[in-house]
């Protein structure tokens, strides 16, 4: 789960930090964020925070720290209209910036909503929200009955391992040969319960046969067609005796040879069910992660709940939405990045549309925040990180819930699902073989470890964050950080300047306010 951080916080883990923290931090390739080099918290003072400014008055000047990053120049949009839809606002803005600012590339980092409790919107919005939790509780619970069941599966052939490594010793050691054959008096024989007629130590207690158990235990003889050559050869006892012994000792080759050949099956078997249970438990795990991801969504947010723009009896809502516009450089390795910042504060207006039944119109007043950075590809990808940090925190239920798993079972559940892998290459290598008409005889043993395309072996190898249904696929995309990134980072402000003052001014004179 996400730890709670403040911004501050937040911005030096991701890497925003001013040039006093530099050297007290350093990035964890396998984490993936920077990390304390000495000590274990991170300061908010080394954060490069961009501080809000309050109030212009010369001399009370009032700044607040904000979770944005300090851009090189910020601009500032306004406005308020109870006669047209917001989503023009938005949608005007970030069109203008794609096609004629020339920032072909868009990411949404942020998008947060919050209805008013009395409003119409947040009724509609808690049936949408109700439907998605309990598809989402069942998927839930059917993925912890798996994962319980999981630890069964791997308990048997723990179990099965350890009697199969008596049986292979069985010829190589007498202490394993004794210990088959207490495994065979005690449950082939007599099954566990009480004494049975005719069993081995039943016999033991007839006149003439109690040396009986000490000659079946002492008596080594490996082969079937062996037994009656080794008995006949044993000076000293009767007939009676040692045709007991030839049948007792004949059983007990049979059922060892039997049983291991049972074991042996029963183990394949397993393995495959378990890389079966596996797979299927990371399919229940990515159909539920998109009605997580809804119910993120859908979820109102605390902060805005509590805002003074968002009262309970008005029909009034709240919306957060971030955009990332990006112009690469192909020449340098900073990018021109324009950062569009929206906080809706509106009021829905519901109205039947035909072909989408009753939908909201949102009316009412507008912020932009325009923001002009030159970023690194690295840096791009560190700050979506940061966005998505807190928003991970349901997908991580699910997560957790399969690597506490895994973390218990250790690495039998690791050297299971590699037996598996081999297995099921091996049999595709003797059909393709087969098919081609290759002698089986010359197939050599296929040596593979695990497949990065398998599900869930990328999760085992530590991989992780089971494709994320919050963050984008190449969120996680680790790339390298290039030390003194080349070109020039003064004129990739400057595009970025360029960029966003184009849709600042433009948007103001497109609306009929001063500009110039």
């Amino acid at each position: 789960m996400a730890e709670s951080m403040s911004s501050g916080e937040l911005l030096v883990k991701f890497g925003f930090i001013n040039k006093k923290g530099k050297s007290k931090y350093k990035f964890d390739e396998k984490k993936g964020y920077y990390v304390p080099i000495e000590g274990t918290k991170y300061d908010p003072k080394h954060a490069d925070q961009e501080m809000e400014e309050e109030a212009n008055i010369s001399w009370n000047k009032q700044y607040y720290p904000t979770d944005h990053p300090t851009p090189a120049v910020r601009y500032k949009i306004v406005y308020e209209s109870f006669n047209m839809s917001l989503e023009e606002m938005y949608y005007w803005t970030i069109n203008h910036l794609r096609q004629d600012a020339g920032f072909p590339q868009l990411i949404k980092v942020q998008d947060v909503f919050s209805a008013s409790e009395n409003s119409a919107m947040f009724g509609q919005s808690a049936q949408r929200l109700s439907i998605q939790e309990d598809r989402a509780s069942n998927f839930m619970r059917t993925i912890a009955e798996m994962v319980k069941t999981l630890f069964q599966i791997v308990r048997e052939l723990r179990i099965l391992d350890e009697r199969l490594e008596i049986y292979n010793a069985w010829e190589k050691s007498k202490s394993a040969d004794a210990t088959l054959k207490g495994l065979y008096a005690d449950f082939a024989e007599n099954r566990g319960q009480q004494m049975q007629p005719g069993s081995l130590y039943h016999l033991a207690n007839q006149v003439g046969y109690a040396a009986l158990p000490d000659l079946f235990f002492n008596t080594l003889v490996y082969k079937k067609e062996d037994v009656d050559k080794v008995v006949e050869g044993m000076p000293g006892y009767n007939n009676s005796v040692k045709s007991v012994l030839k049948r007792k000792l004949y059983q007990f080759v049979v059922w060892k040879e039997k049983t291991h050949k049972e074991l042996v099956s029963r183990k394949k078997f397993q393995i495959k069910y378990l890389r079966q249970h596996y797979t299927t438990i990371k399919m229940y795990m990515s159909w539920v992660k998109p009605y997580l991801r809804h119910i993120k969504r859908l979820t109102m947010n605390e902060n805005q709940l509590e805002s003074p723009d968002l009262i309970g009896s008005f029909e009034t809502s709240t919306t957060e939405i971030e955009v990332l516009g990006i112009k690469p450089n192909p020449k340098s390795d900073y990018n021109s990045v324009v950062m569009l910042t929206y906080k809706f504060n509106t009021r829905p207006v519901m109205q039947f549309k035909q072909e989408y039944n009753q939908g909201p119109i949102h009316i009412g007043r507008g912020h932009i925040h325009l923001r002009a950075f030159g970023w690194t590809d690295h840096q791009i990808d560190m700050y979506k990180k940061m966005r998505d940090y807190e928003d991970r925190e349901l997908l991580g239920l699910v997560d957790e819930q399969l690597q506490s798993a895994m973390e218990m079972l250790g690495d039998d559940l690791d050297k299971y699902i590699k037996m598996a892998e081999q297995d099921l290459e091996h049999e595709e290598e003797l059909e393709r073989q087969s098919k081609e008409n290759i002698d089986p005889k010359k197939l050599t043993k296929i040596d593979s470890g695990f497949g990065a395309a398998d599900p869930f072996v990328a999760v085992i190898k530590g991989i992780g964050d089971i494709a994320s249904a919050f963050i984008p696929a190449d969120t996680f995309k680790k790339r390298a950080v290039v030390k003194g990134p080349k070109g020039d980072i003064g004129k990739a402000i400057s595009g970025a300047k360029t960029g966003m003052f184009m849709v600042y001014n433009n948007y103001k004179k497109a609306h009929q306010l001063l500009s110039w």
